[in-house]
């Protein structure tokens, strides 16, 4: 075991560059296992969640080797799938197993998949998923401990999503491309981390209209031998431009964080303004950085008529789900009162009864609101990562706290955060990994 110790009260300065994103980087693996022929990816994050993917992927017959010994970017290749069950203890630590449904279910025709694990933030339904794969032509069997999944031949078909699940959109999508004949997806999740996974299918050789909207046409190859090899580049991780922005301002920092996508930051920096945080593009030759000035005057903005602001999270393009907790912590070192709306899970907001323990003034209404009331200041406490996210928001609360911290189960922060510490280290931050054991 191991844990992180922050002393606050030191401020972020520098430049930063952003891993690839964890989100994109799962689900493209996962469609890599259904070709035959070679895949290179580059810019993928070495983080534990990917790391125990590679686990399942060798196990199921797959050929996976770093290029030039460096694991950010990789070869694979999977000539024979020799799997089509997922042992439990493979896929219980990640939730992101759940997307290797389709692509097995291509190759084998069969597929069991025990219940994945992941962040403990609130029920995570699978319906959706199961949903679109029996419209498809596959037969599912739901069992306490997995489900198994049958299918002779998919088939195309005008499938409309009961949500707009993300892991669900892309079965979905990876099913539909070995279909036989064009399949619609409406109500598809339109995430960045899904339009890059479509990008990829399509240099695999998968005509997909729609990238980028909610209503996705694919025009299946009948078949996953008709799918070739690809290389693809995993996108800069928004959700960490979104953590080392909120670092900076909390420590009044100036920070300069490299090689951005404008897109996929326009609802996060309109949310951080509305917070007080000022952000600018640095525009270079062949790439944009992200520049958050320091010393800034944090104050929340009330809306028309002097109401209280609310953040709340949605599909995208709207504020994403997993900045919510980021955002809050924020907005504890922000003058003013703000609404924070959970509407995807119900347990995600109970990491602020660290927060509060710290000295941050919120009032936990329900599972799903709480209202942040700033400025606070906050003091040095022990405390443990519940989950990925919340992990990093406490990182976050550390460093504006006085005094010492303590973060343990530091494990959820490095499912999704690549040696953190050290890269925090470089831009002034106060952190030590220790070894408890």
């Amino acid at each position: 075991m191991q844990e992180f110790i922050i002393e606050g009260g030191h401020r972020v300065s520098g430049t930063v560059s952003v891993q690839g994103n964890k989100n994109e980087a799962l689900p493209v693996l996962c469609a890599a296992l259904m070709t035959r022929g070679a895949v290179t990816l580059y810019n993928v994050p070495v983080i534990e969640d990917i790391k125990n993917l590679y686990k399942i992927l060798e196990f199921s017959g797959a050929r996976i080797s770093p290029i030039d010994g460096d694991w950010h970017n990789i070869r694979m290749e999977t000539p024979v799938l020799s799997n089509d069950e997922i042992p439990g203890e493979l896929a219980t630590p990640l939730r992101g197993s759940v997307t290797l449904l389709a692509p097995i279910l291509a190759r084998k025709g069969k597929v069991f998949l025990p219940r994945p694990g992941g962040d403990k933030i609130g029920r995570r339904r699978i319906d959706t998923h199961l949903q679109a794969l029996e419209e498809l032509g596959a037969e599912v069997r739901v069992f306490n401990h997995g489900y198994l999944i049958t299918a002779e031949k998919l088939t195309g078909k005008d499938i409309l999503l009961d949500e707009a699940s993300v892991t669900g959109t892309e079965n979905a999508i990876m099913a539909a491309t070995v279909a036989q004949g064009v399949t619609t997806i409406r109500n598809a999740a339109s995430e960045p981390h899904v339009s890059g996974l479509c990008e990829f299918l399509q240099k695999m050789g998968v005509r997909i209209d729609g990238v980028g909207s909610n209503v996705l046409t694919i025009y299946g190859l009948d078949g996953y031998e008709n799918l070739g090899g690809a290389s693809h580049t995993i996108s800069p991780d928004y959700l960490e431009i979104g953590s080392f922005l909120s670092m900076a301002a909390i420590t009044r920092g100036e920070l300069t964080i490299e090689n951005v996508q404008k897109n996929d930051l326009r609802m996060i920096r309109m949310v951080f303004a509305n917070l007080g945080i000022h952000t600018e593009y640095l525009e270079k030759d062949s790439s944009t950085d992200l520049f958050i000035p320091g010393d800034q005057e944090l104050k929340i903005r009330t809306d028309v008529h002097g109401e209280i602001y609310k953040i709340d999270d949605a599909p995208w393009p709207m504020f994403p789900a997993d900045l919510l907790s980021i955002a809050l912590v924020t907005a504890t070192q922000c003058e003013g009162t703000v609404l924070f709306h959970e509407k995807l899970f119900e347990s995600r907001l109970f990491f602020v009864d660290r927060l509060i323990t710290m000295g941050a003034k919120i009032v936990l209404c329900d599972p799903h609101r709480a209202i942040v009331i700033g400025p606070s200041k906050l003091y040095a406490s022990k405390m443990s990562s519940p989950d990925i996210r919340a992990g990093m928001s406490l990182v976050i609360a550390a460093m504006a706290a006085e005094g010492v911290s303590t973060i343990q189960n530091i494990l959820q922060v490095d499912r999704g955060y690549e040696r953190i510490d050290e890269r925090l280290d470089k831009i002034g931050v106060s952190i030590k990994r220790v070894n408890t054991i």
